[in-house]
């Protein structure tokens, strides 16, 4: 069975986060998803609507001098 990866990318403000996705494998281009407010209940959400299907999630996230890497299912 083929592994179903989502990676999002966060660009993270001081209200809002600026989300981006890409689909796994050598094609996947990134696209806009949307602006989320700057919440945990936001950000889980978020997270949980874009699992749906069994989907693992791999996140980055750039806020401020420094950049930080997420790896979750």
């Amino acid at each position: 069975m083929e592994e179903l990866i989502t990676y999002v990318g966060l660009d993270v403000h001081k209200d809002t986060i600026a989300v981006a996705l890409a689909d796994g494998g050598k094609r996947g281009e990134a696209r806009e998803h949307g602006i989320i407010v700057h919440t945990f209940s936001a950000l889980a959400k978020l997270a949980a609507k874009l699992a749906r299907g069994g989907r693992e999630l791999r996140f980055c996230c750039e806020g401020g001098h420094a950049a930080t890497a997420y790896s979750g299912s």
